[in-house]
């Protein structure tokens, strides 16, 4: 894979987190797949659904979600792996969460002509 085939990724994936803070479920909906699945720095796991229901309906509100170093691009046949750090910031069940920084391990395949992300997740380092 190039060069332009990474920084490919790297754009989905910053539309992916424009998608989440901003509850933007179209984009959200294309960009995970329907057998995706989360796990969180408290080690809980979240369907597609239970995940992006819980951004639509405001359980889950992301104020901010930046990264702040390279997002890394591995490519493994159909399949792209990503690793970054980022600060985030949010409300969860009306409860603030502090900004904080997280590493980042989110898998991409590729399916019906686009880039899809299927697992993700997150550990928080301070």
């Amino acid at each position: 894979m190039s060069m332009e085939d990474e920084e490919g990724i790297r754009a989905i994936e910053r539309e992916r987190l424009r998608a989440l803070v901003s509850a933007d479920m179209d984009v959200a909906r294309e960009l995970h797949a329907d057998d995706f699945q989360l796990i969180t720095p408290s080690g809980s796991t979240y369907s597609k659904v239970e995940y992006l229901g819980s951004i639509a309906s405001g359980v889950l509100n992301y104020l901010i979600w930046e990264p702040d170093s390279p997002i890394e691009v591995r490519f493994y046949g159909s399949a792209a792996v990503i690793r970054y750090q980022s600060q985030i910031e949010g409300i969860m069940r009306g409860e603030h969460m502090e900004l904080a920084r997280y590493w980042h391990l989110d898998v991409y395949e590729w399916r019906d002509g686009r880039w899809q992300v299927v697992w993700s997740q997150a550990t928080r380092i301070s």
